[in-house]
């Protein structure tokens, strides 16, 4: 049975550029940009830990990090109130089932 998946949040706030590209390029292979420090991001609860133990690997006690858990409902409902194309998902994508 496959790990259930949730769309998360996740903002940043480092303080170092240096610091701040290594973050930056490891959420890319996590999810995309949404905003300039902000990820959105697939992951099952096995992907996140592994994110949040490789970013605090990265990061300094000065830096801010919050990762967000939408619900589904939450999810449906972002083009409702939100400028049009804030929240696209590209539905051709193939799953892997």
């Amino acid at each position: 049975m496959a790990e259930a998946k949730n769309w998360y949040l996740v903002c940043y706030d480092i303080r170092c550029q240096k610091r701040w590209r290594k973050a930056y390029k490891l959420l890319e292979g996590y999810g995309e940009r949404v905003q300039y420090s902000m990820f959105r991001c697939w992951l099952s609860q096995r992907m996140r830990e592994k994110l949040r133990w490789q970013l605090e690997k990265v990061l300094s006690k000065d830096d801010d990090l919050i990762l967000i858990r939408l619900s589904h409902q939450c999810v449906r409902d972002i083009p409702k109130y939100n400028r049009p194309n804030t929240w696209l998902l590209d539905e051709n994508k193939f799953k892997i089932l």
